[in-house]
């Protein structure tokens, strides 16, 4: 069992949702990155999900490419994020999900790279431009090393590739909440609200449903909640966050937004 089915399994027990938080690595800085997941944690965060940077982000909204940009300019890079991802391992086992792109993997090799992911205390994967038609060597590779891949469906899938992406999928199935980028804020739709229940149903238990893009309060949190979503996820509130605080009051003030998100995913 993967540290994220733990996780799940453990909330379950306690009659709560798991709160996903993201943030992006080396953003603006990796102290900041440090003292955010420091945050994070006290705040009682369940799984981080760490954004590593690509130059074209296409599910990315202007708030994630602007500190993909400003992470690269200031020279992050694959070996740099795994030993960041070590040291944060010291500190705690909380999930840790590395979202990017595909190429990034399949520049070094899936078997290789999800070695060293793993190595590193990665435990799963989520990659938007990933297709599930040309996921197989990616999703071998990450099943050898008992490494979650984790795959995003919307609310226009069709039941029968939400089914093969589903069987696919592990850790949780994310379900990205709005036709669009992320970080937009556009309330929750009706169609949202329909797509979770449907998804809910058809993967009947199986797999957990996560709900991100566009979540960014305590209210969109619990709505999300009492819907039946089994986790929600939160990104560019917390880049945001992050832009606008001074280093001294990064962790606190990330606490502080986590706990208040996270009081609202108790069933």
């Amino acid at each position: 069992m993967s540290r994220i089915d733990k996780k799940f399994e453990e909330l379950s027990s306690k009659n709560e949702k798991a709160l996903i938080a993201y943030i992006m690595a080396g953003y603006p800085n990796e102290k900041a990155t440090l003292a955010s997941v420091k945050g994070l944690i006290k705040g009682g965060v369940d799984i981080i999900e760490l954004g590593f940077p690509f130059s074209d982000p296409l599910a990315d909204g202007p708030i994630i490419q602007n500190a993909s940009t400003i992470s690269l300019a200031g020279g992050t890079k694959i070996d740099g994020f795994f030993k960041l991802v070590k040291k944060i391992r010291k500190e705690t086992d909380i999930p840790l999900v590395l979202m990017t792109y595909t190429n990034i993997l399949y520049h070094k090799g899936y078997p290789k790279f999800i070695s060293e992911s793993k190595k590193a205390g990665i435990d799963g994967f989520i990659l938007p431009d990933m297709s599930i038609e040309e996921s197989s060597n990616y999703v071998k590779a990450a099943k050898t090393k008992k490494e979650d891949t984790i795959f995003l469906i919307s609310p226009n899938t069709s039941k029968k590739r939400i089914q093969k992406i589903a069987k696919a999928s592990s850790g949780f199935l994310y379900l990205v909440a709005i036709y669009g980028t992320t970080g937009m804020k556009t309330g929750i739709k009706n169609y949202t609200v329909k797509a979770i229940r449907d998804v809910k149903k058809l993967v009947n238990g199986k797999i957990p449903v996560g709900v991100g893009f566009g979540v960014s309060s305590p209210q969109d949190v619990k709505k999300y909640v009492k819907i039946g979503a089994d986790a929600v996820i939160v990104g560019s509130a917390f880049l945001r966050l992050i832009e606008k605080t001074p280093s001294n009051k990064l962790e606190q003030k990330i606490s502080s937004f986590t706990k208040s998100l996270k009081r609202q995913t108790k069933v």
